[in-house]
């Protein structure tokens, strides 16, 4: 099929992440349109679509799959939600834009990457700091040999949440590791295009079952050490670091650019190296991602560094299985 431009887009809920990130973001994006929006609670739709200029509002998500108009879908509910509805867009003909994580377990993933096969439509996890130029710079200074070979990667990301959230909830695919860690997990597998060889973790369990706090291991063939970490009881972190043998790249924070996105790079491994700062384009990386999404939409195909998600699933399941072992 060819679409013309912009993308037909309908938004699948008007959770946190819709209102506060990707909405805002669609307004300066050309490559894409708000089309549609629907919500299940009462009148929700009706005044987020009037919020934000969105022609048609809808109180069940079936009506934006019937919609002939709709090109594609984003699916921000909750992770025990993304397997219904992204194989009801797939049936749909719809492509999707998934929200991270993929799903709460591997052969959920699975089932709904093969679903998007069979029906010949994408599927996009929303990994949007991929998108953003400073991702893009930071790899290619790695690939340039600006630190020398890549040796550690170190992740953290936490931040304290209410005790009341679902994201403390097992049932809607709570847990530090699935909702923060698989940033950690990403970045880890995207700066050494590879897989993990080696797993280890630890966690500090919550009441309810989920992960509050998790350390991880990961060990890559290319002699890359990873060490992640990721807290839902902790103060707010949000940092990477990239160390060669030759020198090191920080960006903090890692995953929100913000207006003035930076990032720190060391040449050298003397100890007294200069540091150099190094400003990147501060587009919006939610605008970034919808920008790549469409792009890929009208290829037919992912577009680098854009995620299927099935991979980092399968590192994540992984992880998960090692923590609760050694629990």
């Amino acid at each position: 099929m060819t679409y013309q431009s912009p993308i037909q887009l309908g938004v699948l809920g008007c959770g946190r992440i819709v209102t506060r990130r990707m909405l805002p973001s669609s307004e300066h994006c050309d490559a894409v349109t708000i089309a549609a929006i629907a919500s299940e609670r009462e009148n929700v739709a009706q005044t987020t679509a009037k919020q934000f200029s969105i022609p048609n509002a809808y109180s069940s998500y079936e009506e934006i799959l019937q919609s002939s108009e709709i090109d594609a879908v984003y699916v921000p509910c909750t992770g025990d939600q993304h397997h219904r509805w992204v194989i009801a867009a797939a049936k749909a003909g719809k492509h999707v834009l998934c929200e991270k994580p993929l799903a709460p377990s591997v052969q959920e993933a699975e089932e709904m990457v093969a679903a998007c096969g069979e029906n010949n439509v994408l599927l996009q996890e929303a990994f949007m700091w991929r998108h953003h130029p400073r991702a893009e710079t930071a790899k290619q200074l790695l690939q340039q040999g600006e630190i020398g070979n890549l040796r550690l990667i170190t992740v953290n990301f936490s931040f304290n949440i209410d005790r009341s959230d679902w994201r403390l909830r097992p049932e809607r695919g709570g847990g530090a590791m699935w909702d923060l860690g698989c940033y950690g997990v990403n970045a880890s597998r995207f700066f050494t295009d590879a897989e993990p060889s080696t797993i280890s973790a630890a966690a500090h369990w919550w009441e309810t079952g989920v992960d509050m706090t998790m350390r991880i291991g990961l060990s890559f063939p290319n002699d890359v050490l990873a060490n992640i970490d990721c807290s839902f009881e902790a103060p707010f972190r949000c940092r990477l670091e990239l160390v060669g043998d030759d020198g090191r790249i920080v960006i903090d924070p890692a995953f929100q650019p913000g207006d003035s996105p930076t990032l720190q790079l060391w040449r050298s491994a003397d100890r007294d190296a200069p540091m150099e700062t190094i400003t990147s384009n501060s587009i919006d990386q939610y605008t970034c991602q919808l920008n790549a999404f469409a792009a890929g939409v009208k290829a037919g195909h992912l577009i680098s560094p854009a995620e299927n998600g099935l991979q980092n699933m399968k590192a994540m399941e992984n992880i998960l299985n090692a923590a609760k072992a050694s629990r």
